[in-house]
């Protein structure tokens, strides 16, 4: 039995097939999606999916925000941000991070600081990602 899985971000379908098993990063804490699971809908935080698929491969998608609905269907992930570990490069992002820190610490109002900070948490959530 399998478990049909699809991610979609607002750039493109990221994934989209029969899988074994699912772990997403839910605001309440991690969940293992498998065959069979339980109808449930969930906001997800800045994370890393794996997707176990048949023979024990894994892939793993970076996800920051949206949500997840399992159904008698499978399971759907709606991403505000899902980008492929395998795409992301350490060295670009540990100057990006240095960039948003900066970003962070020039602001000059309260909404730019809110925004600069997002920024830096994000891109400090990818770099957890690749370690």
């Amino acid at each position: 039995m399998a478990l049909h899985f699809e991610l979609v971000s607002p750039e493109r379908l990221l994934f989209s097939g029969d899988v074994v098993e699912v772990d997403i990063p839910g605001t309440d804490g991690d969940m293992g999606i498998l065959p069979g699971h339980a109808p449930v809908l969930s906001t997800l935080r800045p994370g890393v999916i794996t997707v176990t698929k048949e023979g024990g491969a894994k892939e793993r998608i970076f996800v920051r925000g949206g949500f997840a609905e399992v159904n008698p269907q499978g399971l759907t992930v709606l991403a505000e941000v899902a980008v492929p570990v395998a795409e992301l490069h350490a060295d670009l992002l540990v100057q990006q991070v240095k960039d948003a820190q900066e970003d962070v610490a020039d602001a000059q109002d309260d909404e730019t600081r809110r925004r600069a900070q997002e920024n830096l948490d994000h891109l400090q959530a990818l770099q957890s990602a690749l370690q």
